[in-house]
């Protein structure tokens, strides 16, 4: 039986799943469905889908369509019942992602299986199959297995049906035509035969109109030359046809180049673009107009622009070079033409962004400096230019995240400290704007967070409150505003859990409890959405370990063994997703924790082993990652306190200071120092420890977990007076 018209009775014609990583991808996705004409014999078509219509329009982006929606997952939800058809873009990224996850069990939900395609743009289908592979996998586990009544994923396997838009495989083109013959429900071979009928008429128009503006302007570029040779009296006439070949390589170098795209040739555009290049090289050196200047920038721009897209970076590199030494030429002639110096500043940021890919840190944060140098002498022009001070507050995050990158905490701190003053001078001239209230406390964060690193308790509570403050602000000004909200109590919890690092045991332990009070609330309203899932669960198990360090532990086991149920379920639905496996290492040791200190020895033993091989695992992948670094220390510790083999306990605590003394960056954490210290005096070294809890309290570090071990061991630790009035007056800030 053929199955019902569904063209007419839905909203969308498809709704597009991706991780924001692949954002590129959604983009061009996006863009190549809702501009595709589909040919003209086969428009009015009918088929199992419905009668074929003219064009794919509209096209749903969850992230484009509820950038300011109040109620994401009914959004959502609504979104997916009134899309005919879901595509999902496949790549490790989207594998590891709750969001992509959710949306295709919702869809298979409504009993549409059938009407799910597949884009696959990196990694491999089931390399979660293959040993050691797991990390390639590109289809979440809902896109591989089938639901059962309640919707869950079972071990039934599933074929998805993919386009395979990789190099080698399908290609992009290739792609997006599967993927829309099986939107349509018609032949591939059919549709792929009609577009290229059609292809090849709209080539041959556009290369025949390419080809009379090359003619146009080479003949104008020689008629120009031969004019300038001329007498006075043909100046006039010469100026206008060298005017007019310019116009044509403004064409050729804009709409030309939009076509071009839309119809994916980068060939004949780089051919374009050469060509444009080879009238300039027909120009004289001298007594060159500023716009033909610009105009070979530009040409040199798109060039590697398209080379970018080739993947050819370092020759993408070259055409960018290219463009700033024009752009630097025109730029030095009119300094006071800040329109010239922001385009001077921006061609140098894509190539400290072509750097950044190749992994070229240094030279990234040399190229970066350059423009921030030519931005700052602009902004000496024109000191209220508000566009120019925000491409200086976010080329000062650029340069921050780079130093960061390379282990540069101390240096990141002024990038960083440049980025909090301007975001206060934007937000001070415009208060309602929110995307720069946002990044002043993007700006507070990032240096609280490197307070932290450097042991400097005081500063980054301070700043950690600053955020807090904004976070809160933004969410009462629109308490609808789920997003807003979750915003919040992420920083919220962040500072509850700092505060509680400096001894405010029952300050943080109230922040947390409010940060998990929002998201069970929010859940509420989104029971779908995962992401909320995992914040519940991670500041279930944080508030769960401050209640047992302050003395309830039954609170404590009872919110542990819910954190460990929902990380458990959030793991198994995204199970190469290794910061979930981490949450979920973290609470099996918190929960070994809470055997130990019941005298459950064994149970702690069994269930710190789990933890720490997985954590063991993540580590070897990612050695520097701070979070994944100090669960993994916590987890050794507590497998040597629990081991029956001294000399394993032994070696394990070794491990654990050899791994603090090893960091290159960071070496100030009261965090890192704590275990240390916990490891040091665990081997008997109570004189190598005790510069180490000089540190600490200098830091004003008083968690509750070293203050006990602390009095175990006899150390006297006053507390710091200078610090807690420090402290005092931070929290004073925090509750006018």
């Amino acid at each position: 039986m053929t199955q019902a018209p569904v063209v007419s009775v839905f909203r969308y014609h498809a709704f597009i799943s991706y991780s924001h990583q692949d954002k590129a991808w959604a983009d061009w996705l996006h863009k190549a469905l809702e501009t595709y004409r589909v040919p003209a014999r086969l428009v009015g078509t009918q088929t199992a889908a419905g009668t074929i219509p003219r064009r794919l329009t509209p096209i749903f982006r969850d992230r484009d369509e509820l950038a300011s929606a109040t109620d994401l997952g009914r959004k959502v939800n609504e979104a997916l019942e009134q899309a005919a058809n879901l595509i999902v873009i496949c790549s490790p990224r989207s594998a590891a992602s709750r969001w992509v996850q959710s949306e295709v069990q919702a869809f298979k939900q409504l009993g549409r299986s059938e009407r799910i395609f597949c884009l696959i743009v990196d990694g491999e289908p089931n390399a979660s199959d293959v040993p050691g592979r797991e990390t390639e996998e590109c289809f979440v586990s809902a896109l591989r297995f089938r639901l059962d009544a309640n919707g869950q994923p079972t071990t039934e396997r599933t074929e998805p049906i993919a386009a395979d838009a990789r190099a080698g495989k399908d290609g992009r083109r290739k792609a997006k035509l599967k993927l829309i013959a099986g939107m349509l429900d018609i032949g591939f071979d059919s549709l792929r035969q009609r577009e290229l009928q059609r292809r090849n008429r709209r080539m041959t128009a556009i290369t025949a109109l390419a080809l009379i503006v090359m003619a146009a302007t080479t003949t104008l570029a020689i008629a120009a030359l031969f004019a300038r040779h001329a007498a006075d009296v043909a100046r006039i006439d010469a100026e206008r046809r060298q005017k007019q070949a310019e116009d044509l390589v403004d064409f050729m170098l804009g709409d030309l180049n939009d076509k071009l795209y839309q119809v994916e040739r980068l060939d004949i555009m780089e051919a374009v673009d050469d060509k444009a290049m080879a009238y300039f090289a027909s120009l004289p050196t001298k007594d060159v107009t500023d716009q033909a200047l610009e105009q070979r920038a530009k040409a040199f721009e798109k060039i590697g622009k398209v080379r970018q897209l080739q993947g050819h970076l370092p020759e993408a590199l070259t055409s960018f070079q290219a463009a700033a030494k024009i752009d630097s030429a025109l730029a030095a002639s009119a300094p006071a033409d800040t329109a010239r110096q922001l385009h001077y500043a921006r061609t140098l940021s894509f190539i400290g962004y072509t750097y950044w890919y190749q992994g070229q840190l240094d030279a990234a944060q040399k190229v970066f400096d350059q423009a921030q140098s030519i931005l700052s002498h602009a902004a000496q022009h024109a000191p209220n230019d508000l566009a120019l001070q925000f491409e200086l507050e976010m080329l000062d995050n650029n340069i921050g995240h780079v130093m960061e990158a390379r282990g540069q905490l101390d240096e990141s701190a002024v990038p960083y400290g440049s980025a909090l003053a301007l975001s206060k001078k934007l937000v001070a001239a415009d208060p309602n704007n929110s995307q720069w209230a946002v990044e002043l406390g993007g700006a507070h964060n990032n240096l609280g967070k490197l307070a932290l690193l450097h042991g400097d308790l005081a500063t980054a509570i301070a700043e950690y409150s600053a955020d807090d403050a904004i976070e809160s602000r933004l969410s009462a000004r629109d308490p609808k505003d789920n997003s807003q909200r979750d915003t919040m109590l992420t920083v919220h919890a962040i500072l509850g859990r700092t505060l509680a690092l400096a001894g405010e045991d029952a300050t943080g332990i109230r922040y947390l409890q409010q940060a998990v009070d929002i998201a069970a609330g929010l859940i509420k309203d989104n029971p779908d959405n995962n992401d909320l899932r995992e914040d519940l669960a991670r500041y279930i198990q944080q508030l769960a370990r401050l209640k047992r360090l302050s003395g309830d532990l039954d609170s404590a086991r009872a919110l542990t063994a819910q954190a460990l149920s929902m990380f458990t379920g959030l793991v198994r639905i995204a199970p190469s997703n290794a910061e979930l496996q981490r949450e979920l290492a973290e609470a099996q040791t918190e929960q070994a924790a809470e055997f130990l200190a019941v005298g459950d020895i064994e149970a702690a033993r069994t269930q710190v082993q789990v933890a720490q091989s997985t954590l063991d695992h993540l580590l070897a992948q990612k050695p520097h990652d701070r979070a994944t670094l100090l669960a993994t220390m916590t987890a050794q510790l507590l497998s040597a306190n629990v081991s029956t083999d001294s000399r394993v306990a032994m070696q394990l605590r070794r491990d654990v200071v050899r791994e603090a003394t090893a960091q290159s960056s960071g070496r100030s954490d009261p965090r890192l120092l704590s275990l240390q210290v916990e490891a040091t005096l665990a081997l008997g070294n109570v004189s190598d420890a005790k510069p180490l809890i000089r540190l600490l309290w200098n830091s004003g570090y008083r968690d509750a977990g070293l203050i006990a071990l602390l009095n175990r061991e006899h150390i006297d630790y006053p507390v710091n007076t200078a610090l807690q009035s420090r402290l005092l007056a931070v929290s004073g800030e925090r509750d006018r």
